[in-house]
């Protein structure tokens, strides 16, 4: 089975349009932050590319794949074989340091153990240019939308880990099921393949203690918040040495993401 046939080729079409709809808050936000130029982005945990492909059939880029699972690099490569200006890696440590305006990585961390996370992190810090900005975006699975979903997987595996009703309820008040199951994607890589269990409260944490958190919002209406939304989005930067945010200018920014306008303060 194609990358594309459970996502944005689904059989379901509310999954096929929330699947979309991830790509677009990547658009709006490179139209929004007015960007110009030929930007370099990373595209981390690319899948089979079709992010690196909608962006650079809009946008003038540089863009550089990472998919570290050989089957949806084979993917993304005959996806993005028609374009020049997308380079192919599977490991990070070959790219210098500092070099990426843009590291995108959505529904990448909800799949990675404590280790994997601490190694993504530090990799994605590695790579951003000191002005840089990261946009992580990973799956809402707590509280309705946890039930939401969790009817959906058990009209389609009933039974299974985050198709139980027991671990789906716990989920619904706010305390996901721990701990999860662990498996190898590729040989060596630890891969939670279940979005159940995943908070992204932890996540977020974990983040600041590396990043400056530029912006959050929830997708795909991010005036109703965590109510009904699928999904997260964290939009970061390198934090400051100590003292430095002083410096940056006190206007207070803000965002349209798609037609719907989010705070981003300074933090």
């Amino acid at each position: 089975m194609a990358y594309a046939d459970i996502t944005i080729s689904d059989p379901n079409p509310v999954k096929r349009w929330l699947q979309g709809r991830r790509f677009l808050d990547v658009l709006g936000l490179l139209r929004d932050t007015g960007s110009k130029g030929h930007l370099q982005i990373l595209d981390f945990g690319a899948g089979d590319g079709e992010l690196v492909r909608q962006i650079a059939g809009r946008l003038p880029v540089q863009a550089c794949v990472y998919e570290p699972t050989a089957s949806l690099m084979s993917e993304a490569r005959q996806k993005l074989s028609g374009l020049n200006c997308v380079t192919f890696v599977n490991r990070l440590d070959s790219l210098e340091p500092g070099i990426f305006d843009y590291v995108f990585c959505l529904e990448v961390f909800e799949h990675l153990p404590d280790k994997e996370i601490s190694e993504a992190m530090a990799d994605i810090h590695r790579l951003l240019k000191a002005d840089g900005l990261a946009l992580v975006g990973v799956p809402h699975e707590l509280f309705l939308p946890a039930l939401l979903k969790g009817i959906f997987r058990m009209s389609r595996r009933y039974g299974a880990f985050d198709a139980s009703p027991k671990e789906i309820l716990a989920a619904t008040v706010g305390r996901p099921p721990s701990p999860r199951p662990v498996s190898e994607i590729s040989p060596g890589f630890s891969y939670h393949f279940q979005h159940l269990g995943f908070d992204h409260r932890v996540l977020e944490r974990k983040l600041q203690e590396r990043f400056q958190l530029v912006n959050k919002w929830f997708s795909p209406f991010p005036l109703l918040g965590p109510a009904l939304n699928s999904e997260v989005n964290f939009l970061l930067r390198k934090a400051q040495p100590s003292g430095a945010a002083d410096l940056l200018p006190a206007t207070e920014m803000s965002v349209c993401i798609d037609g719907n306008r989010a705070n981003r303060s300074r933090t």
